[in-house]
């Protein structure tokens, strides 16, 4: 065989795997055997919209085997929409056999509004239990508790486009458990009776608006926290005593203050006095310059001014200083 003949029958080759991929042939036959209508010129056309005919049959031939009549365009467009086939017919399959109502328009918009549709139908079926973190509250009497709870939910298909997530449930569980406890006289109350808090959550409603439906809260564990209120209590009395030590060592500041400035005021009348004193005896000598005052008059002060100092100082205790 010559180069040319070689060439021949690679090109040949080539081509005719070509048109087997434009002309999906086998595809169309596995259809045909399957009892799924779809043309030929359909899966070409599939293939030039960047579509894949294989994804788009099998598709096909498991929802007519499951009793679903869909056509190839609504899985087409759901595809070029950018959603997941194979969960979409399978959520489909799943709520059928456990009848559930779901449609195929509802399954895709799930599907595009980014949940997994078939694992929620599973979970409409199989309910699950969604264990919260620990919640601390504090009871009237002061003493915090803290609780864990098991909320059991399923989801709420017609919910699940535009509805709440997980994250909101845990929020609401939460929030009804922390009334609860705040709302109960003692905390032996809520020991007793830990239902009281399943039953008081539950009346809420805490599933509304959310994808899910709440079938049970129940308390897992309760367990004893701090004495909040003594706490408090300490901390307003510590603080009350700041402000009492504040309070008096002003006071006292007031006083040492005063205390200094009536000394600087004994000290000014003091030094008035040594200033009037130091007048007496230019008085004097004016008293003798004019004849006011004689020498037995001064003699007699100083007898009087002597008596008294001996007076003054019999009269103190022994010991003291002027």
């Amino acid at each position: 065989m010559d180069a040319i003949t070689i060439l021949f029958i690679v090109g040949g080759i080539i081509a005719f795997f070509l048109i087997l991929y434009i002309f999906p042939v086998n595809l169309w036959f596995t259809a045909l055997l399957s009892g799924v209508k779809v043309s030929l010129i359909n899966l070409v056309l599939m293939r030039l919209r960047k579509v894949p005919p294989a994804l788009v049959v099998n598709a096909m031939i498991t929802s007519t085997k499951a009793g679903l009549n869909l056509t190839s365009n609504e899985i087409e467009t759901h595809y070029l929409a950018g959603g997941h086939v194979n969960n979409v017919i399978k959520a489909l399959i799943s709520a059928d056999k456990a009848n559930i109502p779901l449609d195929f328009k509802m399954a895709t918009a799930i599907d595009l509004a980014g949940r997994d549709v078939s694992d929620a139908v599973q979970l409409s079926v199989n309910p699950r239990v969604i264990n919260t973190p620990p919640v601390a509250a504090v009871a009237q009497d002061g003493i915090q508790l803290i609780a864990k709870a098991r909320v059991t939910v399923r989801a709420n298909i017609r919910q699940l486009v535009g509805g709440a997530g997980e994250e909101t449930i845990l929020a609401r569980v939460g929030e009804g458990i922390v009334t609860t406890i705040g709302s109960s006289a003692t905390h032996k109350q809520v020991l007793e009776n830990p239902d009281r808090i399943s039953k008081l959550v539950l009346e809420k409603g805490l599933d509304a608006g959310t994808a899910f439906e709440i079938l049970s809260i129940d308390i897992a564990d309760i367990d004893i926290g701090e004495n909040i209120g003594a706490k408090l209590q300490t901390d307003q009395a510590e603080a009350d005593l700041k402000v009492a030590n504040a309070r008096a060592e002003e006071r006292r500041a007031m006083a040492v203050a005063q205390e200094q400035e009536m000394k600087a005021k004994a000290q000014e009348a003091r030094a008035k006095v040594i200033e009037a004193e130091a007048e007496i005896p230019k008085a004097m000598a004016e008293a003798f310059k004019d004849g006011n005052l004689g020498i037995m008059d001064y003699y007699r002060m100083q007898n009087i001014q002597a008596d008294t100092d001996m007076r003054e100082s019999i009269s103190k205790p022994k010991g003291s200083k002027k």
